[in-house]
């Protein structure tokens, strides 16, 4: 065989084997494409303080508290299976359990479909969402403005409110808590705390009986929740109306359940 045609042989088997190598290679990048995992659902826990130290009923009370529970359920209730729940703190925390929330509006599958029908199903999902949004709204608002005259407004129970958020931590989603309170804890008993009567009067002071008190809650596996104080107070008011200290105990707790940071609004 002459020796052109014997270069001209092994040239076509050289080709044909890059072509096959790059094909191999589409198809093993196709293989390895996954589609995006939806993100896991969202548990929002809402405390409400029922206590006679919490006025609603004040316009700068109501306004704050309102526009952040809107900001809360535009922000928080995005995809199916978001859940947030209620709870009134008072005398029975635990048990009080207001109102249970979850979004139902499911987007249709967008796989293999064209940017226009693609926009007309996210138009869809986003008004049928935007729908329930509005009627979650309302209901949370009426359990805001919800009076409590019964003989539970004598007490303030916030450590009831852990083993609640160590059960949302069981569901294995991202958790959001949300207090609605000044944060004076007030229960009568020997080893409780009742800040009416004997509030922490400095930083020092509001971390040893925070570390003391872990000992007692510590039980309670509330995992690394995202903690958020809403505080009723203004922003002139003194610290003998809104005690930093009481605050700092709070954030001290929390850090020491879990290394949990508290924010404050």
């Amino acid at each position: 065989m002459p020796v052109w045609k014997t270069f001209n042989a092994q040239w076509k088997l050289l080709l044909l084997s890059v072509i096959m190598l790059s094909l191999g290679s589409c198809g093993g990048d196709k293989e390895q494409e996954k589609p995006a995992a939806p993100d896991a659902p969202m548990y929002t826990l809402v405390f409400l303080d029922k206590t006679q130290s919490v006025h609603v009923d004040k316009a700068y009370v109501n306004d704050k508290y309102r526009q952040a529970l809107t900001d809360i359920i535009e922000n928080n209730m995005k995809n199916k299976g978001d859940k947030l729940e209620v709870y009134f703190i008072h005398e029975n925390t635990s048990k009080a359990r207001a109102l249970s929330l979850t979004v139902r509006s499911e987007k249709d599958n967008v796989e293999g479909v064209n940017a226009t029908d693609r926009e007309g199903i996210e138009t869809a999902f986003q008004l049928s969402l935007q729908k329930e949004k509005g009627i979650y709204l309302r209901q949370l608002l009426a359990k805001l403005n919800q009076q409590n005259t019964g003989a539970s407004n004598q007490s303030t129970d916030i450590w009831a409110s852990l083993p609640v958020i160590a059960k949302a931590g069981e569901s294995g989603s991202e958790v959001k808590v949300y207090y609605f309170s000044d944060m004076v804890e007030s229960v009568k008993g020997a080893d409780r705390r009742d800040f009416h009567i004997k509030p922490p009067k400095s930083d020092s002071e509001a971390e040893q009986d925070a570390k003391e008190d872990v000992k007692q809650l510590e039980k309670y596996t509330i995992g690394s929740p995202q903690v958020t104080i809403v505080s009723p107070f203004e922003a002139t008011a003194s610290s003998k109306e809104n005690n930093p200290h009481v605050t700092h105990y709070w954030q001290t707790l929390f850090q020491e359940l879990g290394g949990v940071s508290v924010e404050e609004l």
